[in-house]
């Protein structure tokens, strides 16, 4: 499966001369660097699982008032994120099959002009899911180290001119992204963002995860149950594993991928890299799949509020 430029641009490198590339992909003709074939199926059946999900979490939130509050409109603005995501990744694929099979004729330019706006979706979804998990994390970080002022300082004023100041900045920079993709910067830009989101979740998570260990070490050594200390201390340990993984995993492949774009778009390890963009692609829309699991379907109000939406228990 194709993508719309300027993504089917990142596939390979702009900055390398044409003879430098034929150099490049002639030493890199390896079986591994032929890339991976995915169908067209499969992006389309996750980004309908995808979608369906994060309707129902927006449902779900919207529906019930006792969801009302900072914590969960971050979380909805995740869901309308991650729905991007999956509507970009829809439309892009049923665009590309229609014009593949003939289905669909259309001028050169009605086709520039879709490939702006699906561009524009997907580098916003890009942007504010991104945004949007480490405003998650910074308002778990307040609600366990400054509970008794959560409210005082998570105001809902503070928290809609956070996802106000998220939704305009991913479409400032989508718009910055399609406008100027062949410039490095840019680049540099959006991979710089990703590590910082990195790097903050990585310490906001783990002195979240010390702090309850050290509480938990406390009430074990008072109780004398060391075997639920180190219950609790494992299961701790594997959310946060599973947070961080799943983030890394999902999203580091692609920016990594815009890495070797930068630092070396004629060497041949890296053009076998580049062949492989697809399933990076695919991780970033598992990703969306993933997030309602970790973030919103752990709630127990939650799920009794989903389970009223699809029972239309309204």
């Amino acid at each position: 499966m194709s993508t719309l430029a300027p993504l089917r641009l990142l596939r390979e490198p702009w900055n390398a001369s044409e003879g430098n590339q034929s150099n490049a992909t002639a030493g890199a003709g390896s079986a591994w660097c032929q890339g991976l074939d995915i169908p067209s199926e499969l992006f389309l059946a996750l980004g309908l699982v995808s979608l369906v999900e994060n309707l129902l979490v927006v449902a779900a939130i919207l529906k019930n008032r006792n969801l009302h509050s900072p914590t969960y409109y971050f979380i909805c603005c995740l869901a309308v994120s991650d729905m991007l995501v999956s509507v970009s990744n829809l439309a892009e694929t049923l665009f590309l099959l229609l014009l593949e099979h003939g289905v669909l004729v259309v001028r050169a330019s009605v086709v520039r002009h879709m490939d702006n706006v699906i561009d524009m979706l997907i580098c916003s979804s890009v942007v504010s899911s991104l945004s949007f998990l480490g405003v998650i994390a910074v308002d778990r970080y307040i609600t366990i180290f400054y509970a008794l002022r959560y409210h005082s300082i998570m105001t809902l004023q503070r928290a809609v001119v956070t996802m106000a100041s998220v939704w305009l900045a991913s479409t400032v920079s989508s718009t910055i992204f399609v406008t100027y993709y062949r410039n490095n910067a840019i680049l540099l830009c959006l991979i710089g963002f990703f590590l910082f989101m990195l790097v903050l979740m990585l310490v906001l998570y783990i002195h979240m995860f010390a702090l309850a260990r050290h509480h938990l070490r406390s009430i074990s050594s008072q109780q004398k149950q060391p075997t639920v200390y180190r219950s609790s201390s494992l299961k701790g340990a594997v959310t946060l594993t599973i947070l961080l993984g799943v983030f890394f995993i999902c999203w580091g492949p692609f920016f990594f991928h815009l890495i070797l774009i930068v630092t070396c778009p004629t060497n041949p390890f890296c053009t076998c890299f580049f062949s492989y963009f697809n399933l990076f692609h695919i991780l970033i829309i598992c990703n969306s799949v993933i997030d309602p699991l970790i973030y919103a379907f752990r709630s127990q109000e939650l799920r009794r509020t989903l389970r009223e939406v699809v029972l239309c228990s309204w």
